[in-house]
């Protein structure tokens, strides 16, 4: 009895010590990033102008017919907004990588990782913190949309829908951005891989136009693309949630994405394959 009494104590401390650890990671994040406010600024001034310039240009050129999940006509501002909030989740998941790839050289990453905990433990820490600084990223941005004139659906049942499918979808694209680190080497080489990913993730999508615009416009390949990228299927989650709608397969495609680049990021930062050889600068 005091030997089971003594492991459950144990248990129960191990616990704490976790989410005492994961607690302090993402502190750490949001901490860094209230000290950094040109960080939000510079995060909002892409989404909102496209909102503000790009959609203002195409609103009565545009035309975006009567399609699920939407009842009527709309605005094309409407229309891009959900692609907006994922432009926002996108680019704070690649500037997470960038994050863990100075960590990586800088050795921060070497001495987090020697930490008493499970290695899978400490990355989901990381990835929850991303996940939480893209959602107040979004928050602002919506924020400012409004400001601007573009009206979003307010029924609280859909907005909980909404909010849970941007924290799925953040946390997807912040895996992404895990994966990509480890094996992004060097600080010099990561512009021009996210030029590989973030551009052809967000135009290869239905971000900025839907999928039947593409199928009539010939441009089949493109449709086929995009039908296929996960970053169309969060996109239309969170496009289907803010109008209460069933968003189909996107959810699964969304998830399945999530777990299958979390356990590649776990496995690329096992030292058993090759993470110490990572950290050294240049390493081939």
């Amino acid at each position: 009895m005091q030997g089971r009494a003594m492991t459950s104590t144990g248990r129960r401390g191990d616990i704490g010590h976790a989410l005492q650890a994961m607690r302090a990671i993402v502190m750490r994040e949001l901490v860094k990033f209230w000290q950094q406010k040109a960080r939000l600024v510079s995060a909002l001034v892409r989404p909102v102008l496209w909102l503000a310039v790009f959609a203002a240009g195409f609103r009565n050129v545009f035309g975006v017919a009567i399609v699920e999940p939407y009842d009527t006509y709309i605005p094309y501002d409407v229309y891009i907004a959900p692609g907006l909030i994922g432009m926002v989740l996108l680019f704070n998941g690649m500037q997470s990588s960038l994050a863990m790839v100075y960590d990586r050289e800088m050795g921060l990453m070497r001495l987090l990782l020697t930490a008493p905990l499970p290695r899978w433990w400490l990355l989901l820490s990381k990835m929850l913190a991303t996940a939480l600084l893209s959602l107040v990223q979004v928050l602002a941005f919506v924020a400012v949309a409004a400001l601007l004139g573009t009206t979003l659906p307010m029924a609280p049942l859909a907005l909980l829908h909404a909010l849970f499918a941007t924290l799925a979808s953040a946390l997807m694209l912040a895996s992404l951005g895990l994966l990509l680190s480890v094996h992004v080497r060097q600080l010099e080489n990561f512009a021009g891989t996210m030029n590989f990913v973030i551009f052809p993730m967000y135009f290869l999508s239905t971000a900025l136009y839907p999928l039947w615009k593409l199928a009539e416009s010939g441009a089949i390949w493109v449709y086929r693309v995009a039908q296929y990228n996960p970053f169309t299927q969060a996109v239309e989650w969170i496009r289907f949630a803010l109008y209460d709608k069933d968003p189909g397969s996107a959810p699964l495609v969304v998830l399945g994405t999530l777990v299958v680049c979390f356990m590649l990021a776990c496995r690329g930062y096992d030292p058993q394959r090759g993470f110490g050889g990572l950290t050294q600068r240049g390493a081939p």
